[in-house]
């Protein structure tokens, strides 16, 4: 589902909108500034669980089961935002910007918590004519993680990758100068980015559950991603009142790395207001996905 529905232009991408008229500084930028990775701007943003628990707690009372969890509402609380926030959706290509024609957030899956356990790659789709956001990233998690972890068979874009993984090296080469090529002209294979994590609007990695502690982590000049996210452990934080005393409270904090190029300070800066509103009254994710939030 589109994130928007507008006029065509003759350098549409498949995945995207090109997005005209910008200011000649933004034109320049891809040239003037290097890659993806050379324009890294970096936030940490805590946030309180307070009302997330609660929720949360809420939810799993009404519908024992597949629990619903904190990294689910983190999930549904960044696509909701990407919707409401549309320039944490564009994205540097070929030295143009552009829009994606949906809204996708990739994670990481493992099999078991084991060294030697696989990965597999997940990317959940937006729709913005669906129902409550955080109802959407709970059955496709619920159904993603049953289909890998009783599977024997990899998914996603690890098949594509099984299949070319014992190429010699020339190849290797050739292949990937082909498909940056491919890329830059913006005829990448859709059946090849359907799948791949760093073709997605943002991207999620919940190191707090292996018990990580980073607040960073790099963007990749492969793909369009743009947005980046690391999800840290949960941990007990004072938040402090005007007479001195303070309440220790369950907080999160997110590690957010952006392509400072899609968009400025303040805009990035509304952005953090607006997740912030999202935890402090996380039934916002219950109403309709398009539905405004006035913050």
């Amino acid at each position: 589902m589109a994130t928007t529905q507008r006029k065509k232009h003759r350098f549409d991408r498949k995945d995207a909108y090109y997005i005209p008229g910008l200011d000649s500084m933004h034109v320049m930028m891809p040239y003037m500034f290097g890659d993806r990775t050379d324009n890294e701007g970096v936030m940490g943003e805590i946030l309180d669980l307070t009302e997330v628990d609660k929720y949360l707690a809420r939810k799993n009372e009404e519908k024992p089961g597949y629990k619903y969890t904190w990294f689910q509402f983190i999930t549904a609380a960044v696509a909701k935002t990407i919707y409401l926030r549309p320039k944490m959706n564009w994205f540097i290509a070929g030295g143009r910007y552009y829009e994606r024609k949906n809204i996708q957030v990739a994670f990481n899956v493992k099999r078991t918590f084991e060294d030697e356990s696989e990965e597999a790659m997940a990317k959940f789709v937006f729709d913005p004519e669906g129902g409550s956001p955080l109802e959407q990233v709970h059955t496709y998690i619920d159904k993603f993680v049953h289909k890998v972890r009783s599977e024997s068979s990899t998914v996603g874009i690890t098949n594509a990758l099984d299949a070319v993984k014992k190429l010699p090296r020339p190849l290797f080469r050739l292949m990937a100068w082909t498909l940056k090529k491919l890329e830059y002209y913006g005829h990448y294979p859709q059946f090849l980015a359907v799948d791949d994590p760093c073709y997605s609007s943002a991207y999620l990695t919940n190191l707090g559950s292996i018990k990580l502690h980073a607040d960073y982590h790099h963007l990749f000049n492969w793909g369009t991603i743009s947005f980046f996210i690391v999800v840290s452990e949960r941990k007990l934080r004072p938040f402090w009142h005007e007479d001195g005393t303070y309440d220790l409270r369950n907080t999160i904090k997110l590690g957010l790395t952006v392509d400072e190029r899609i968009a400025d300070g303040y805009y990035f800066s509304k952005t953090l207001r607006l997740v912030r509103e999202i935890f402090a009254h996380p039934e916002l994710l219950d109403l309709p996905a398009s539905t405004p939030i006035e913050y």
